[in-house]
């Protein structure tokens, strides 16, 4: 798909001054080098490889100097404007300037310190299919704990932005605002007069209550690189090539892990967030997935629904504790992904609207095959840990590898018979074990 007729926007105009360490204030913050390149040429041509090449640079402190090394694109093989503005406007008031410049229907905003590695195809095309004004990217990070969240419904529109400098008394999903959007262009009608604006408080919160922002949440490689500790990271893991690993044109390998006794402590069936505790060296070992190239995700059984010791939205609100407590350990899940229904029947309190044979209860596969089309994942070279003869039957029945951990059941539910890959000793174990065999 070629998406000649979008205009990327890119925001190019603050004085950076977290960043003053590494630029002295002698050259704009878009324009420091990372491995060779300055960031925003890094931008610059992942657009251009989806055949977005109409752009538009939002100027400020130090403008001229970006104007000077690009000009006028050509030797990028785009088409570079610029909107300079004399005077600082926020992060939305030279969006102004647009209206004269958008033809298209639609235009991407992309903040000048977000470094990326996306398949635009599948943004997009999320953007035409729900015919919204607003769509932004979302991703989990490894700091929701100082970043502001994404409160979402399940059909993935954005009901609220929960801002990092308000205390978090609750469970939370790790699903951040990473700053990056596709917006219609009819949006630009909201400029009446130059005037400085904020694109979150004054124009992205007044759609989220009118009902016309969704979130595209994807494991991709999307990174604020705006202060020079997080700008450091961003180079070393571009230089190890996880930026390309994570692309979604590229096929992905994954780590599917088990829930009860891999992850969290086993005790039985949890309908209860005050029963969920991770297990000692989960947070380590899932900070090794993020990492390493890998994808995280769970996938799990979840009879308690079917058995009416709880709702769908309870399971969630313990997922919500899961990614709390990993994240402030500086961990976070790709995805998760459960199975509420049961098969047997005959339970005094059972739901009876979940008692069936489904394809995604573990054995069956239904839920990794629903993984493996959202994030393009190579089963081949895919792994599952898990506690149980179930996980393993399941690593088979889908074609992946397997390892069976020490912890939870370890291996005693007696359900099958099969042998996993490899046994360790619990999940950091199993992590590092397969980390070691990935590069031999």
């Amino acid at each position: 798909m070629i998406m000649k007729d979008y205009t990327a926007v890119i925001q190019a105009g603050g004085k950076g001054s977290r960043m003053i360490e590494l630029t002295q204030d002698k050259l704009p913050k878009p324009l420091l080098l990372l491995n060779g390149k300055p960031m925003i040429q890094w931008q610059i041509e992942t657009l251009s490889d989806f055949g977005i090449t109409e752009i538009v640079i939002i100027t400020g402190h130090l403008g001229d100097k970006i104007k000077d090394y690009f000009a006028d694109g050509s030797n990028y093989g785009v088409h570079i404007s610029y909107i300079e503005e004399k005077e600082p406007l926020g992060s939305a008031g030279a969006l102004y300037y647009l209206k004269e410049q958008i033809l298209s229907e639609n235009f991407i905003l992309i903040f000048g310190d977000v470094m990326f590695e996306i398949d635009w195809n599948r943004m997009i095309g999320f953007h035409e299919n729900h015919q919204k004004q607003v769509t932004l990217l979302a991703h989990p990070n490894s700091h929701p704990y100082d970043s502001d969240l994404l409160l979402l419904d399940q059909k993935m529109q954005v009901k609220a932005i929960l801002p990092k400098n308000e205390e978090r008394s609750f469970w939370y999903d790790n699903c951040v605002n990473a700053g990056i959007y596709i917006l219609k262009s009819d949006i630009l009608q909201d400029f009446e007069e130059i005037q400085k604006r904020d694109f979150e408080k004054d124009i992205l919160c007044e759609r989220i209550k009118r009902g016309e922002v969704y979130a595209y949440i994807t494991s991709e490689y999307v990174k604020d690189a705006g202060t020079p500790e997080r700008f450091r990271t961003v180079c070393q893991e571009q230089a190890d090539g996880i930026w390309a690993k994570k692309w979604l044109v590229n096929k992905q390998k994954c780590i599917f892990l088990d829930r009860d006794g891999t992850i969290n402590q086993f005790r039985g069936l949890i309908a209860n967030e005050d029963e969920f505790e991770l297990e000692e060296f989960a947070s380590e070992a899932v900070r090794k997935i993020n990492g390493s190239g890998y994808l995280a995700i769970v996938v799990t059984n979840q009879p308690v629904v079917a058995r009416g010791m709880c709702q769908e939205e309870d399971v969630r609100r313990i997922h919500r504790k899961m990614q709390t407590l990993l994240g402030r350990q500086g961990a976070f899940l790709d995805d998760i992904i459960f199975c509420p229904h049961h098969p047997d029947k005959g339970y005094p309190e059972e739901n009876k609207a979940y008692k069936c044979t489904c394809e995604c209860r573990k054995p069956a596969i239904g839920m990794i095959r629903q993984m493996a089309v959202k994030h393009n994942l190579d089963l081949e070279k895919s792994w599952m840990i898990g506690d149980s003869t179930v996980d393993i039957k399941t690593a088979k029945n889908a074609g992946v590898s397997s390892v069976l951990v020490m912890t939870g059941q370890a291996g005693q539910d007696g359900k099958y018979n099969e042998k996993a890959t490899v046994i360790a000793e619990n999940l950091l174990k199993a992590v590092e074990m397969i980390l070691s065999l990935d590069k031999e």
